[in-house]
């Protein structure tokens, strides 16, 4: 009996300390992956997101076999410097959680997944589900920014990993087959979402994609990447056998060549179930797929942000146009699917160090990796999205596209 009562008394305890407000309802689907917070809010944004790396969160003088653990104070207040003005301004803010390879084997064993490559050539590593350290870091960072904190801003979205169907190099836990990759991908999900419904009633979790649809990534193994839809598939019915909860999907729908800024001209994709990736040009695939009886929560589809995605600038007379007229073709394209709740862009300034490509609203100063130079004509139309200067901004381009009208 004491045991019952005990047991009350803790569930009426975390109750009373879940942030019961709603998820918020901005005007529309306008965000960036913010690198200048004050640029940022000058653009009229509504969604954030800021990528947190769980390793730098980890000390040395934590004690994980006691299940003890000491956190990078410096690091915490380094994200709440970013969280805090944009919430503060109503901007609902997305923290992607993920794990880079501190190459501290002492860390690196405690936060990454125990089969992780131990050459540590890989960009980001799955997270160890067993060490005590990654439940102990959701929970900290899901009190923290539940809004029981104002002094530290809110959180409202979490991305939980990043393009996990390519689980080699984005998720990495060596080589597995797409059942464990999800079965994985799963049992860290599931921690992170335990964390943040403790602590806030209606945040939502989102797991990650890249564009890759019916087809894995090319020149890889099945054991280091697979295709899009049989990953959410496979881990959506482990969800539900397991105990089913209110997941989302942010996905990445990038052209099909990454180099190439023309989003409307994608040869290689259909606007059926089987097609290769689903990119802006057939988007529609991912919602109606959502839509499927087995896939629904509660009678209702999955939410759906793009959390990253952008165009290349080509170094040619019109390449800064046709960078512009795929936003305005993107945005429009958006308008007609009411699942999705998120654009984010991806960059807010030219990286020296992403392949080549220059996506950013700004260019990047000469010699800098990515220290803001001078703005595109992309940044201008960003800016207008959303306001009434958007149509006659967006219809300018129409002809770049070769389409008749936008509803084409």
């Amino acid at each position: 009996m004491l045991r019952l009562f005990l047991s009350c008394l803790i569930l009426a305890t975390i109750a009373s300390a879940q942030n019961a407000d709603p998820y918020p309802t901005p005007p529309d689907v306008k965000g960036i992956q913010v690198q200048m917070t004050e640029d940022a809010l000058a653009l009229g944004i509504h969604h954030a997101t800021i990528n947190v790396n769980v390793a730098a969160l980890h000390s040395p003088q934590s004690k994980p076999g006691k299940g003890e653990f000491v956190w990078s104070q410096n690091y915490l207040a380094s994200l709440d410097k970013q969280i805090k003005p944009l919430s503060d301004a109503g901007v609902v803010v997305y923290l992607i959680i993920i794990a880079y390879p501190s190459k501290n084997p002492a860390i690196d064993n405690i936060v990454l997944h125990p089969g992780h490559r131990q050459d540590l050539k890989f960009t980001v590593g799955a997270v160890n589900t067993s060490s005590g350290f990654f439940p102990a870091v959701m929970n900290l960072l899901a009190e923290r920014w539940s809004g029981a904190h104002p002094e530290h801003g809110r959180v409202w979205g979490w991305i939980i990993g990043n393009e996990v169907n390519s689980h080699f190099m984005w998720n990495n836990m060596g080589l597995v087959t797409l059942e464990t990759a999800a079965s994985e991908y799963e049992k860290a999900f599931r921690i992170a979402h335990t964390a943040i419904r403790r602590h806030s009633q209606h945040a939502r979790a989102y797991a990650s994609f890249d564009h890759h649809w019916a087809e894995r990534m090319h020149n890889v193994s099945p054991e280091e990447a697979t295709p899009g839809r049989d990953f959410l598939d496979t881990f959506a019915r482990l969800v539900r056998e397991r105990g089913d909860f209110d997941w989302n999907a942010a996905w990445h729908p990038y052209p099909e060549n990454l180099g190439n800024p023309r989003a409307w001209a994608d040869k290689n994709v259909t606007h059926d179930d089987n097609t290769n990736k689903v990119t802006f040009k057939n988007l529609e695939v991912l919602p109606k797929h959502l839509a499927k009886p087995e896939l629904l929560y509660q009678g209702k589809p999955r939410r759906i942000i793009l959390s990253e995605q952008g165009f290349h600038t080509l170094l040619t007379p019109d390449g800064e146009k046709l960078q512009a007229a795929a936003y305005a073709y993107a945005w429009e394209k958006i308008q007609t699917l009411p699942t999705i709740d998120a654009f984010i862009y991806h960059r807010h300034v030219d990286h020296a160090k992403e392949g080549g490509l220059r996506l950013g609203l700004w260019r990047n100063k000469p010699n800098s990796i990515a220290d803001p130079h001078s703005t595109k004509l992309i940044y201008d139309l960003f800016k207008k999205a959303g306001t009434s200067e958007w149509r006659a901004a967006a219809d300018a381009l129409l002809p770049v596209t070769g389409l008749k009208a936008w509803n084409e």
